[in-house]
């Protein structure tokens, strides 16, 4: 059996989707899995079992990727197509059943449309697929010295839902000072290397604890790091994504972005956000996404050590 998978160029909708992934090939021992996806996420894919090919999807002016994806497709028959793209590319391709992503639905969670696509309830968490040499890179980064790992990613893709670095530094030291909920842990620093000056503040804050995690490790060994800290927060980002789906207790910070549809996804991940709600925020006079600032101001450090804190209560009591 043949596999087309049809996903997401941005890193959190492609972690998002691993779980249905994940259920079509328990579901279907043996079979032969092409992953279409963009540049940036393909990394996700690299262990998926069965992989036969990956196939990028760079975007072109006049849709023209979408061309090129349909040559790359087009002469094969595949007995499953899943397209979480939307695209006529799943109704141009021979195909035994197709599963095609429809329209938003309001208040659902992007999870469980994947899931409402395959109708099960509840629906297959994201997860990932890590070759034991990414492992082996992501121990000598952080090996195992006898403290605890807190993970911080204080950038994100987008200024307007970038919490200031300023308070990410103080979030983490009182959350690793004696009284916090990590007591002298160590600070991991993750973001992608354009985003430094988002990230060397919190660094720098961090002191002789800090790990330097943005220069020295690609998307592949950042979800190896996730996997192995004991305790994640961050914006509302793909690296938020990844720590959800390695099973670490992920806090998720949100303001003009829907909790709603992107929370971190699971029994261990919780979100904390602005007091303002997304509509209130984005709906506001003037706003504008394309503009240069933070809309994260009214979030207080406060509110965030008080979720960080429950959430951690929460899972050392088992649940």
């Amino acid at each position: 059996m043949r596999l087309l998978f049809i996903t997401a160029t941005r890193i959190g909708d492609a972690v998002l989707s691993t779980g249905l992934l994940g259920e079509m090939i328990a579901r279907h021992p043996g079979i032969e899995v092409t992953v279409a996806v963009g540049r940036l996420s393909a990394p996700l894919f690299a262990a998926v079992p069965g992989l036969e090919r990956i196939l990028l999807i760079d975007k072109q002016s006049y849709n023209r990727h979408w061309l090129k994806l349909w040559r790359q497709t087009a002469f094969r028959k595949w007995d499953i197509v899943i397209d979480l793209r939307g695209s006529a590319i799943s109704y141009l391709v021979p195909a035994g059943r197709r599963y095609v992503i429809g329209k938003r639905r309001p208040g659902r969670h992007r999870v469980e449309e994947l899931g409402d696509l395959i109708e099960m309830a509840p629906p297959p968490a994201p997860r990932l697929w890590l070759a034991e040499a990414v492992r082996e890179r992501a121990a000598q980064l952080l090996p195992d010295d006898g403290r605890p790992i807190l993970a911080v990613a204080p950038a994100a893709n987008w200024q307007g839902k970038t919490w200031p670095a300023e308070r990410f530094a103080e979030l983490v030291l009182r959350l690793t000072a004696e009284d916090g909920i990590l007591p002298g842990a160590r600070i991991a620093v993750l973001a992608a290397p354009h985003e430094m000056f988002q990230a060397r503040p919190v660094l720098q804050a961090a002191g002789e604890r800090g790990v330097n995690l943005f220069e020295k490790s690609d998307l592949l060994t950042a979800a190896g790091c996730l996997e192995r800290a004991d305790f994640f927060v961050g914006n509302d980002s793909g690296l938020m994504h990844l720590a959800a789906a390695a099973g670490t207790p992920t806090l998720g910070l949100f303001g003009p972005s829907p909790e709603a549809r992107y929370r971190p996804w699971g029994p261990r991940a919780a979100f904390v956000r602005t007091p303002e709600s997304f509509e209130e925020l984005t709906g506001a006079l003037g706003f504008d996404f394309a503009a240069r600032q933070c809309f994260m101001e009214s979030l207080t450090v406060e509110a965030a050590e008080a979720e960080a804190r429950r959430l951690w209560a929460w899972v050392n009591r088992g649940n």
